[in-house]
């Protein structure tokens, strides 16, 4: 078992990641009980601050799991409008991301597909798509929020936005860079252009699409935090905004880590879908 790398490479993951909390325990743990209740300021015990903290603020690591095991035993709560457990919060912003992504994906895929097969296109449009390509996805927000006048729609836009152009420039090369021998074979098989498309062409460069959605919904993850703080009202952004409004850094800290574990999750999915098309050449 120890000669295997997937196992050695496991084991020490779990080493670092011991590592890891332990010098953050540390760091923040010694001061606690130098930190009498007298020394506090009034604002402090108002926010809690202090008996469970270093003087940096930041809370240790047996804070944030101890507040991690709370919020997952029952992650569906709500309150009320700013009061929501972390898996509605998730929910949104899932919600969200996946609907952008997959309005992206309906116009990026067949588009992209068209103008891989059509050289004069792709010439025709590469100067939009340069020029738009770098724009920032939160730069549109404002436009969106006065044309949509609807925070939710506008979120979901900006996904959109920021999911198209790797969808796009993906689709567009891989189906390009199909190898001509085999659709000289297609066209000595009297192969019609929608049968050539679907049974050459699509298979051949779907490594090269997945790849691209790839890249989309790891950038559409990245962009959701920060177009719900921006927005507002419900998902992971507003509630890491909104409790760093409360001062609560362990929230914080708990949000973070959702987010790096949905974003993983995500990603996985869409590398486990990459090796469904793969072919050996």
């Amino acid at each position: 078992m120890l000669s295997n790398l997937n196992f050695r490479a496991g084991v020490l993951s779990v080493v670092i990641l011991l590592f890891f909390l332990g010098v953050w325990q540390l760091a923040t743990a010694p001061e606690v009980l130098m930190i009498q209740e007298e020394e506090l300021s009034e604002y402090e015990m108002l926010t809690g601050g202090g008996g469970q903290r270093g003087s940096s603020g930041i809370p240790a690591p047996s804070e944030v799991i101890s507040h991690a095991v709370s919020e997952l035993s029952n992650p569906f709560y709500d309150a009320g409008p700013n009061d929501k457990g972390i898996g509605i919060q998730l929910g949104y912003s899932i919600y969200r991301v996946l609907l952008g992504f997959f309005l992206a994906a309906l116009i990026a895929v067949p588009f992209g597909f068209v103008i891989g097969m059509s050289p004069l296109l792709n010439k025709a449009f590469d100067p939009f798509i340069q020029v738009l390509k770098p724009i920032s996805p939160l730069a549109w927000m404002p436009l969106a929020l006065f044309v949509i006048r609807d925070s939710n729609i506008s979120a979901i836009f900006v996904i959109f936005i920021c999911s198209i152009w790797p969808m796009l420039v993906n689709t567009a090369y891989g189906v390009a860079s199909v190898r001509n021998d085999w659709l000289n074979v297609a066209k000595t098989h009297e192969l019609s252009k929608v049968r050539t498309a679907f049974t050459v062409i699509l298979p051949a460069a779907a490594p090269t699409i997945l790849t691209g959605m790839r890249i989309s919904i790891g950038i559409a993850w990245l962009v959701i935090v920060a177009a719900e703080m921006l927005v507002g009202g419900t998902g992971i952004g507003y509630y890491i905004w909104n409790q760093w409004n409360n001062l609560d850094l362990a929230s914080v800290i708990f949000a973070i880590v959702m987010i790096g574990i949905i974003g993983f999750l995500l990603d996985l999915s869409l590398a486990q879908a990459t090796k469904l098309v793969r072919y050996a050449d």
